[in-house]
């Protein structure tokens, strides 16, 4: 147990304890990349959070940006006591993603299941894929 005897910790604690210096237990959700032949697969672990959380978009510079903001409040009433405990938790997350030139984004889906966001980004076929090299007619 630590003592609070002096004006130290208290001092600390007010410049430390702001939103100009989060605290270190906050941290980003964990992300999976994975690839197949057909398609990317981005997981955003995010447990308790709903669809509802979610924001996914493509930008104007065609890059996939996913947004998450979570609020949750808990109460604890305690009857014999007369006493009312409050915890809040807010979660906000916003990662910007460059995507590959292979994906057909206009068939990006989503979804979200059991505290896991799946983001489906499918590949455009080779024979979808339009021809980059060719023949230059000289006129």
């Amino acid at each position: 147990m630590m003592k609070t005897n002096g004006w130290l910790p208290t001092v600390f604690n007010d410049i430390l304890d702001t939103a100009f210096a989060p605290k270190a237990y906050q941290t980003a959700p964990a992300i999976n990349v994975i690839e197949t032949v057909d398609n990317y697969l981005v997981e955003i672990a995010a447990p308790g959070a709903s669809k509802e959380d979610f924001n996914v978009e493509i930008n104007a510079d065609g890059d996939l940006k996913i947004k998450l903001e979570h609020k949750e409040e808990q109460k604890e009433e305690n009857k014999n006591a007369h006493s009312l405990r409050r915890e809040f938790s807010h979660s906000k997350f916003e990662q910007p993603l460059i995507l590959p030139e292979d994906v057909k984004k206009e068939n990006i889906s989503a979804k979200v299941e059991n505290g896991v966001l799946t983001v489906d980004l499918p590949k455009i076929k080779k024979e979808e894929a339009p021809k980059i090299g060719r023949q230059v007619e000289i006129k």
